[in-house]
């Protein structure tokens, strides 16, 4: 019995390009394990732990973490998905991350999504949030039917700090610094697939069908243009 080799992927773009989206719904279809390093990082601030408390203080600041951080984090929770398909989000974000990440597993593809930086100022500052459930909404997009109140509970939503107009584009330009070097790096090694466009349903058609070259669709839904 032949085993199909196992796909490591990463999935790049700006601060609220979709990257939460687009990787739910590749789960969805491929099956493959998800690592998201701003959910890892928030799940350490909520703990506390020693590498969340120092984690928030850059955040806060509207800062990047620190290479050496982030790769203690990722690399130690990818030890336990070495036999799984998986795709990261949100890193590495750095060079030296993934050259970090070269030395301990073969990246196979890179999904990058190109999204203008100033359709990803619009999307951010309009978000707000319910704290306790998570659930966000977006005043242009998908609105709350109150303004300023959560549909189910009726509590008041709020605007995260890292949503705020001074500091989305303090993130935008350190995005810029720091990541395009990442996208240079993997393509040049041939493994960088970028996506452009300014909405995600109609960017996901053709991840999909990319990624649909490379894993089976596992999802039980048969739609005409998978979601």
């Amino acid at each position: 019995m032949v085993v199909p080799p196992l796909l490591r992927a990463v999935i790049m773009g700006p601060p609220g390009s979709g990257k939460g989206t687009v990787s739910a719904r590749i789960i969805k279809h491929f099956g493959m394990k998800h690592l998201s390093s701003g959910d890892l990082l928030r799940d350490n601030m909520q703990k506390k732990t020693e590498v969340g408390i120092l984690a928030k203080s850059y955040i806060d600041q509207g800062w990047l973490i620190p290479d050496d951080i982030m790769t203690r984090l990722m690399l130690n929770e990818l030890k336990g998905l070495d036999r799984y398909n998986w795709l990261l989000d949100g890193f590495p974000r750095t060079v030296a991350q993934a050259e970090a990440l070269d030395k301990e597993c073969q990246i196979d593809t890179v999904i990058d999504l190109d999204v203008p930086f100033e359709t990803i100022k619009c999307r951010l500052t309009a978000r707000w949030i319910h704290p306790a459930s998570g659930r966000v909404y977006n005043l242009e997009f998908s609105p709350p039917r109150v303004q300023g109140i959560d549909d189910i509970t009726g509590e008041p939503l709020v605007q995260r700090d890292d949503d705020k107009p001074e500091t989305v584009t303090k993130r935008l330009q350190a995005y810029d610094a720091q990541t395009k070097p990442v996208l240079e790096y993997y393509r040049e090694k041939g493994l960088l697939k970028s996506f452009s466009g300014t909405e995600t349903n109609k960017i996901w058609p053709h991840i999909y069908a990319f990624l649909h070259t490379k894993l089976p669709d596992v999802s039980q839904k048969d739609a005409a243009i998978p979601r």
